[in-house]
């Protein structure tokens, strides 16, 4: 899989499996795909197998002349067989609730792309290309917040974009305009696909929605957990902590990969602090230890990171997987199997949710330490210009405090649960979906709270002066002023403050202002 780097970049579909930067780029960027030769000559290899056996008309087939799930016992003739493809993604397209953004229908899309480019789902060529016409022209299929349990794959998700492939049901357009499938189709002149044997089933039996979104969410996360590493840098300095626990050596005699890499972050960003300087004489500081949300920092951020390299393990393997049932085998078998079960997506994804939530605790303990005049070492109480008259950010940490009782609740684990479905022919599911779109929320919700905490950092570095912050922090909080988040004075209206924060924070241009001084960050 390889994306050219080029203004309006091409996916190639078929060359190996998709790559996080593979679906970040048509899910976020609108890169065009493409499918390559060699898939199309295996799709039609496989296509050719499915097409002997609907000729067979004494032998049930799953998916090619038999109903689905609990009414697998059904025979369907030869007749009913293009009805009962139709019927399929028709009944299917159940979901309800709000609209699934945008890039997660595209990451969506692109995967189950490239599972039926595998050639191991028995899909026609002309289906195929016309699914990758529509992702091409910006037709984005209404996808709803419920009605994937997560196994026999996302199916309702995948459903709703398979009944647009069919030019039924809704769409938004390439300028975000919902409208009939039928007209968007017609004003990109797509020619709506006639489902035959199998298809409907290869269309919709994927854990793509909840892989799609893990993508997106470890994307998000490894930069977050390089911003968290910028504003924890920014908190030790403005409370006056040290460095000193950030030493190499001592990261050495606890090997965790993270952790390690979170201190040298740490390093590098505290790197010629003014601040800190001013406090190195052991007469003159009389504090033996920080408070862990300081001087624990590396170890909680150090085990996020190691979580979610765990799963980016596991997308990776889901990414070299081609998931249906039945699947066509390379030596031409068409066999049952389990692989649409999102377990090990699931897990991962409730993962995920937990360690965000705690690396929003530690960022808002961080935070909350500022504004208590007993544990601030000098600061106003609340970092207020004349406390009592002005409250400062005392408000902004409630704000911090209630995402984090959210993401808390958040944390617990969707795959735990399973409710049978089917005549419980579906008897145990994952329950992945449901993780994925929770994770969402709480990734959100960790880039708010290091929001607050870079906002409040930055105006307690402020309140140091004369003493100087690090070269890098001194970027981030230049970046902070520039991007309009005046220096500190009287009370303000704040919630546009943190917005700008927020945007800094979600745009990664924090990141980028500390990384102008020191180089990449880990």
């Amino acid at each position: 899989m390889t994306t050219t780097a080029t203004s309006a970049p091409t996916v190639t579909v078929g060359t190996g499996p998709v790559s996080f930067d593979d679906v970040v780029a048509v899910a976020r960027h609108d890169a065009r795909v493409e499918i390559s030769p060699e898939s199309l000559e295996e799709v039609r290899r496989s296509r050719a197998v499915i097409e002997a056996l609907a000729e067979d008309a004494d032998t049930a087939h799953y998916g090619v002349s038999t109903g689905f799930g609990a009414l697998a016992t059904r025979h369907i003739p030869v007749e009913l067989r293009a009805q009962l493809q139709r019927s399929l993604v028709r009944s299917h397209a159940a979901g309800s609730g709000a609209e699934v953004e945008r890039e997660v229908v595209r990451a969506l899309m692109l995967l189950r792309i490239s599972t039926l480019a595998t050639g191991r789902t028995g899909i026609r060529e002309e289906t195929l290309q016309t699914y990758v016409a529509m992702l091409n022209a910006g037709i984005t299929p209404v996808v709803h917040e419920y009605g994937s349990l997560g196994c026999s794959g996302d199916l309702a998700p995948l459903s709703h974009c398979a009944l647009a492939l069919m030019g039924e049901g809704v769409v938004r357009d390439v300028a975000g305009e919902k409208m009939a499938t039928a007209d968007a189709f017609a004003a990109a002149g797509i020619t709506p696909v006639e489902l035959r044997e199998k298809e409907g089933l290869a269309l919709i039996n994927g854990t793509d929605g909840m892989l799609g979104m893990l993508i997106l969410a470890i994307t998000d996360l490894r930069m977050l957990l390089r911003t968290a590493d910028i504003t924890a840098a920014m908190s030790v300095e403005g409370q006056l902590g040290t460095d000193d626990v950030f030493a190499a050596d001592l990261h050495a005699l606890r090997p965790q990969p993270g952790q390690a890499l979170a201190a040298a972050n740490l390093r590098k960003i505290m790197q010629d602090s003014g601040i800190r300087d001013s406090h190195r004489d052991p007469e003159a500081c009389t504090r033996v230890q920080d408070a862990y949300s300081l001087r624990c920092s590396p170890q909680v951020a150090g085990a996020v990171r190691d979580t979610v390299e765990y799963a980016a393990t596991v997308a990776g393997f889901e990414l070299a997987s081609a998931v249906d049932n039945p699947v066509v085998t390379p030596d031409g078998r068409v066999e049952s199997n389990g692989n649409f079960h999102g377990a090990p997506v699931a897990y991962v994804l409730d993962f995920l949710a937990i360690v965000a939530a705690d690396l929003a605790s530690i960022s808002e303990r961080r935070t909350d330490r500022f504004l208590d005049v007993s544990r601030s070492h000098g600061l106003n109480a609340f970092l207020a210009d004349d406390p009592g008259v002005d409250s400062g950010h005392m408000i902004a940490q409630y704000t911090q405090a209630a995402i984090v009782s959210e993401m808390k609740r958040l944390a617990v684990p969707a795959s735990v649960d399973s409710i049978p479905s089917s005549a419980m022919q579906e008897d145990h599911v994952s329950m992945g979906w449901s993780a994925a779109r929770k994770l969402r929320r709480s990734v959100d919700g960790l880039t708010r709270v290091l929001a607050v905490e870079l906002l409040t950092a930055a105006r307690a570095i402020d309140l140091r002066a004369p003493l100087t912050p690090a070269p890098a922090t001194g970027a981030v909080v230049a970046a902070l002023r520039g991007a309009g988040a005046p220096a500190p004075g009287t009370d303000r209206f704040l919630a546009p403050e943190i917005e700008v924060a927020f945007q800094l924070v979600a745009s990664g241009a924090a990141v980028v202002a500390a990384e102008s001084v020191t180089g990449p960050l880990n």
